[in-house]
């Protein structure tokens, strides 16, 4: 299951609430685009600021809504216990395996987050994901805290950051980390930039923002990878250029994915947790632009 593309879908939310119908609908539409797994309650899913009910109803509805397609759940919070109400909650819904970030407000140390995999993984029967993501937890992941992580029961993939520009730092960095991890765990690239390089540089899988909401983009590179036309799959992210600058500009991709699909209808207008404010007239005017200029509305 943790290869191919994993798509992360948005968590909308219409007047503070959870807009169940979009969120059915962008299931929906990830399972007809025929992704490899479907991942909620990822960054991309606003995960951690939802209330622990209002997760367990995501869990729910994106099983539901799946037609069969894995789904993976977002389980991280601040408190152990919480992470494991998460799981059980994520178990229940019929999920096929969680995805774990180290969420931290006060630092945490290498042991403290490998005890945090450690509990997780003797207390859930599903598969784990290493989410590493340091540009939203502040947390970095070394290749001896993964290995000493990925050799616990039951973690089956590591989520890595984006992999570097130049090929052979690429394929240095992919097999470092495999090298200190045991064969049967998949490594999953982040940062859909670079994601087209990652998947070229050795990567199982791409854990993709933008697979959320146009599957069919992600797709086609996966595609070519799978086929191993790599200098396809290099160029077709190239052509994702303008969006990929939008997320540098605009600071981040949820925003950006945000606007895009409320130009295509959907979700609707702000649908983003507050304070997150998303982005003003003038900028999804340009989001809008870039849309239509790689025909992603059609």
């Amino acid at each position: 299951m943790f290869t191919g593309l994993s798509a992360f879908p948005l968590t909308p939310l219409t007047d503070d609430a959870l807009d169940e119908a979009a969120f059915a609908g962008l299931i929906h539409r990830l399972a007809a685009a025929g992704v490899d797994s479907i991942t909620a309650l990822g960054s991309t899913g606003s995960y951690a600021y939802l209330s622990t009910a209002e997760r367990g109803r995501v869990a729910r509805l994106a099983v539901e809504h799946a037609a069969g397609t894995p789904v993976f759940i977002g389980i991280g919070a601040l408190r152990t216990s919480h992470v494991l109400a998460n799981a059980e909650q994520a178990e229940e819904a019929g999920a096929s395996g969680l995805l774990l970030a180290p969420m931290t407000y006060q630092p945490l140390t290498d042991d403290d987050v490998f005890e945090l995999f450690r509990t997780v993984a003797a207390s859930s029967s599903l598969p784990v994901i290493v989410y590493d993501n340091p540009g939203t937890t502040r947390f970095t992941f070394t290749p001896e805290l993964y290995g000493r992580i990925a050799a616990l029961p039951g973690v089956a993939s590591i989520k890595i950051p984006g992999v570097p520009a130049d090929p052979d730092q690429a394929r240095a960095r992919v097999s470092a980390i495999r090298a200190s991890i045991p064969a049967h765990v998949t490594i999953g690239v982040s940062g859909d930039a670079m994601a087209a390089a990652g998947l070229a540089a050795g990567c199982d899988a791409w854990y993709s923002v933008i697979g959320g909401t146009l599957p069919e983009a992600a797709l086609r590179i996966v595609a070519a990878v799978r086929d191993g036309r790599t200098g396809d799959a290099l160029a077709e992210s190239e052509q994702l250029a303008p969006l990929w600058r939008l997320f540098t500009e605009f600071g981040g991709s949820l925003r950006v994915v945000a606007a895009v699909a409320e130009q295509l209808g959907l979700v609707r207008q702000s649908s983003l947790p507050l304070p997150i404010r998303g982005l003003d007239a003038q900028q999804r005017a340009r989001v809008a632009a870039v849309v239509e200029e790689l025909g992603l509305d059609r």
